[in-house]
């Protein structure tokens, strides 16, 4: 069979406004009206926007004020990460009918080898329109596929068939636009440099000052040009992908590479004690995320922004890995302990790095001596969650009067909400 970087058979498929269209799968009532997903606080930020809303002007990353200021009259709905990852799975499932070869990128778009199912399914564009149709038939959504013989142009190609927002409404794209080998460099050469994987504003000015403005003006130089302004590695391979060059192959069941919890508060934190009270359940999270999943890790990462916006990381790597909550609540504290929080701290983070499976655990030597202790009360305490809900127990210090206030993956994700304050917070220099 031809390798996949001779035909065009390697698919990036992209959900359209994936967030607000799940939302509007449960509130249908919301068609046709300018809807945003995302942290409707002060320090919010925009995580989805409709066509409608994108027609303001709105768009992902935007702050959640600037957004209502283009766009009073919107429609802010809070994120419930839980739920798109509960249809992104689904949609995942329908990805891998089709190929083993799926390589997920975000809960709303993937790269998907399809060479290997062309002779029983049809070409690429065939297979590209028969999953459009099966994730509106079977999920309600609709999504974008870009058909290319590489992966950087088929992301590329998503672009173009999008759906574009405009006043009167989103005009739809072709939903499937196929970019074939030989058409591949009169594709890319118009386009502006920025639209290479890699070239973010830095790197933008450093081609700009050198009279780069598209593609074809990158593709023109001599490499080593290219090599003397970015440097070599990033010079060879953005020089490679402007020549239409892309030698990566989809990578199906990537290994994670860490875990974390962080959260933007609703007002800057002065007091070390109230940090470890969000330390406590950072630790709580993360460690559950891992036994779920079966991985312990070794390298513990703390990460501080404060209200500046300066941001500050601080680590540790632990002699064996773990994954339980109060080996990691242990690590944090000694790290949040090199940190003077005077200043006013916005986010706190706190990540495990240098995962394995939990197979390859070590008993360390306390545990050795008298028993796994921590280990088995969390193991307990996941026996609880599965058995009576997650809230059923928890950390003291998450207790409040609605009851257990968990942190847990996705809550924070774009920023506080207008109506949630932080317990214990003050303006208070420790």
């Amino acid at each position: 069979m031809s390798d996949s970087r001779d035909i065009a058979s390697i698919l990036h498929v992209d959900m359209d406004a994936f967030f607000v269209s799940v939302e509007l799968l449960d509130q249908p009532e919301l068609r046709g009206k300018p809807v945003v997903v995302g942290g409707d606080g002060e320090r919010g930020v925009v995580a989805a926007a409709s066509y409608e809303a994108r027609a303001f002007g709105i768009h992902s990353a935007m702050s959640s004020v600037q957004a209502r200021r283009l766009c009073p009259h919107a429609v802010f709905l809070r994120g419930r990460y839980h739920r798109y990852s509960e249809v992104s799975a689904n949609v995942m499932a329908i990805f891998r009918d089709v190929t083993p070869l799926v390589e997920p990128l975000s809960l709303d778009e993937a790269f998907l080898d399809v060479t290997g199912a062309l002779r029983l399914l049809g070409d690429a564009p065939t297979i590209a329109a028969s999953i459009r149709r099966r994730v509106l038939d079977e999920q309600g959504l609709t999504c974008s596929v870009g058909v290319a013989s590489t992966k950087f142009v088929a992301k590329l190609a998503t672009e173009a068939a999008k759906p574009k927002a405009s006043k009167n409404g989103p005009q739809f794209g072709s939903g499937v636009f196929v970019v074939e080998p030989e058409e591949t460099l009169s594709f890319l050469r118009p386009l502006p440099v920025e639209s290479l994987w890699g070239v973010g504003p830095a790197t933008l000015t450093k081609l700009h000052r050198i009279g780069v403005l598209t593609i074809a003006d990158l593709a023109d130089l001599p490499e080593e040009n290219v090599v003397a302004v970015l440097g070599r590695s990033q010079g060879r391979h953005l020089h490679s992908l402007a020549n239409g060059q892309d030698e990566r192959a989809v990578e199906p069941d990537r290994a994670m590479k860490s875990i974390g919890q962080e959260e933007t508060f609703s007002r800057d934190h002065h007091l070390r004690s109230t940090l470890d009270h969000e330390l406590v359940q950072f630790a709580d999270s993360v460690a559950s995320r891992l036994r779920a999943q079966g991985l312990v890790g070794r390298t513990v990462q703390l990460k501080v922004r404060f209200g500046d916006f300066t941001t500050i990381t601080r680590s540790t790597t632990l002699v064996v890995a773990v994954d339980d909550s109060r080996s990691l609540l242990e690590a944090g504290r000694g790290l949040l302990a090199l940190v003077d929080p005077a200043q006013g701290v916005r986010l706190l983070g706190l990540s495990v790095s240098g995962l394995s499976s939990d197979s390859s655990r070590q008993l360390t030597f306390d545990e050795a001596i008298s028993g796994p202790g921590w280990q088995e009360a969390d193991r307990t305490i996941d026996e609880i969650r599965a058995r009576f809900g997650d809230e059923a127990i928890g950390p003291a210090v998450a207790a409040g009067p609605d009851g257990l206030r968990l942190k847990r993956r996705g809550a924070q994700q774009w920023g506080p909400d207008a109506e949630q304050t932080d317990p214990g917070s003050s303006s208070t220099s420790a």
